[in-house]
């Protein structure tokens, strides 16, 4: 199966407050918010959704073709990402801007206040999904993953006008789009990945109830932070997946782009949709427990374990083997 994924490619400066954010807010000044918060740590680290769920994708086997635009200092990230079966051929690059950054600081609580710079990210409009399926001999599946607007936009009616399936992550972009930007996102999606609160975000840009949403997608993911995954469809019941545990909680930025590589490497292999989620969850976690995105390893005999403990035999003879064969 090959996956073409759109969206952001960045570097993250990830910082760590060793304090409540909640402590810092008073009630009644909440309209004249003045904050800087000093941070004891920092990580500077290879990052962007897009990248990271390529990252995934190529550790657990797959060939995926990233799709973004970046700088002229993309050079380093771009030999890393081709040594972890990344295609890196149709990234775009900018003459005049750099590589989009990340900035986020995550307290105590896990809570995180962050600042994007799209940078090269403004020209993702540039690219063209048909030259992408024409160099690699056609596409299966397409992300749309947060991105400049115009992009986001574009990739979608693309893949429509192409007749090509593809999967709706709009995430941290709902709260940029307007009504009618997201139900063009969304409307058709066979994949369409929220999490909780992008869920409720979601209805209230679109104006649709979630049966109407049900109505105009395949597959509706909705990741629950600790909880695990709620997977829906019209006509079937909704499949409730727990949470792989933790053993330690490290960082937990990247961890919902790890679910999405996770789950759209066992649905190319042919797998349902509950062991789907469960490997999603299980590569979620293992991010959870690494400061960084992409600063994990795929180690086949340790992740079937580690679903195994969380989900019984049936789920680790149903993906070992994938996982063995893949990586």
């Amino acid at each position: 199966m090959r996956i073409a994924v759109t969206g952001s490619i960045a570097t993250d400066h990830l910082m760590q407050f060793p304090g409540r954010f909640t402590d810092q807010l008073l009630a009644d000044r909440l309209d004249t918010v003045s904050l800087s918060f000093l941070v004891d740590q920092l990580e500077v680290r290879r990052g962007g959704v897009a990248a990271n769920i390529a990252f995934g994708l190529g550790g657990l086997g797959l060939r995926p073709v990233l799709a973004g635009a970046v700088g002229n200092d993309f050079a380093e990230y771009r030999h890393w990402l081709e040594e972890h079966g990344v295609d890196t051929d149709s990234v775009h690059v900018s003459e005049t801007r750099q590589t989009a950054r990340f900035m986020c600081t995550t307290d105590l609580d896990q809570n995180q206040i962050a600042s994007f710079y799209a940078g090269a990210m403004a020209e993702a409009d540039r690219i063209e999904l048909a030259r992408i399926a024409n160099r690699t001999g056609g596409l299966d599946l397409v992300v749309v993953s947060p991105n400049s607007p115009e992009a986001m936009l574009r990739h979608t009616e693309e893949a429509v006008a192409l007749a090509v399936p593809f999967a709706a992550d709009p995430s941290q972009q709902l709260a940029r789009l307007d009504g009618e930007q997201v139900r063009q996102l969304v409307d058709g999606a066979r994949y369409l990945f929220t999490n909780e609160y992008e869920s409720a975000l979601l209805a209230e840009r679109t104006g649709w109830t979630a049966e109407q949403v049900l109505g105009r997608v395949g597959v509706w993911i909705t990741t629950l932070g600790s909880r695990g995954v709620r997977i829906e469809r019209t006509g079937a019941n909704p499949i409730e997946v727990a949470a792989v545990p933790a053993e330690r909680s490290a960082d937990p930025t990247g961890v919902g782009d790890a679910f999405r590589a996770g789950f759209l490497a066992a649905v190319s292999w042919g797998l349902p949709l509950q062991p789907a989620a469960q490997l999603g969850c299980a590569l979620a976690t293992v991010v959870l427990e690494t400061v960084g995105t992409q600063d994990y390893r795929v180690l086949p005999g340790q992740l079937a374990a580690r679903i195994e403990a969380a989900y019984g035999e049936q789920a680790v003879t149903l993906l070992a083997p994938h996982l063995a064969a893949a990586v």
